[in-house]
């Protein structure tokens, strides 16, 4: 700049005075212009580049940071997913033996009932078994009574003329007793 100024000076009706006339530069004016925009460059600088350079870089630092934070929580969902699985797995093996300890209680059950079945069906049995011998005894007695009855009558009807009340009764009461213990 100082040399255009120089040349201006050095050559007053030179070439360069007539394009800078034909353009209507006028020096002072282009001075002051010059000065007032190196001003407002600076100016700018510091209070408008300054701080939207400090603002991009905040921004770049969040940027930076939410990467950060994104590559963190990507780590982390890795980290739950294989806990996940772990703990699903347990939760499998768990329920497994669960269902085996279930199986083989209820084979316990299961065995237990049909012994308590069994013995049930022999006391059952027994109950039975005494009931028909009772009953076969209860046959039998009632059995030698008829027989007796009928041996009673029949000698009583043979031997009536013959013998008396008395003799009948006694009669009758040892055939009963021959027959009670010949059964």
């Amino acid at each position: 700049m100082n040399a255009l100024i120089l040349m201006t000076e050095a050559d007053p009706g030179g070439q360069i005075q007539q394009i800078a006339n034909t353009f209507g530069v006028d020096w002072p004016h282009l001075g002051a212009q010059i000065i007032s925009f190196s001003i407002v460059c600076f100016l700018l600088h510091r209070f408008a580049y300054k701080p939207v350079l400090g603002m991009l870089d905040q921004r770049r630092q969040q940027i930076a940071q939410g990467v950060a934070d994104q590559e963190n929580i990507r780590v982390e969902l890795k980290q739950t997913g294989a806990e996940r699985l772990r703990i699903m797995q347990q939760a499998d093996d768990k329920a497994t033996q669960i269902i085996e300890e279930a199986h083989a209680a209820a084979a316990r059950l299961l065995e237990k009932e049909t012994q308590k079945a069994i013995a049930v069906a022999e006391q059952v049995i027994e109950k039975a078994k005494e009931a028909a011998l009772l009953e076969h005894e209860r046959m039998l007695a009632e059995l030698r009574r008829e027989v007796g009855i009928l041996v009673v009558q029949a000698t009583a009807s043979i031997t009536r003329k013959m013998l008396t009340p008395e003799d009948q009764r006694l009669m009758a009461e040892e055939t009963v007793t021959q027959l009670g213990r010949a059964a």
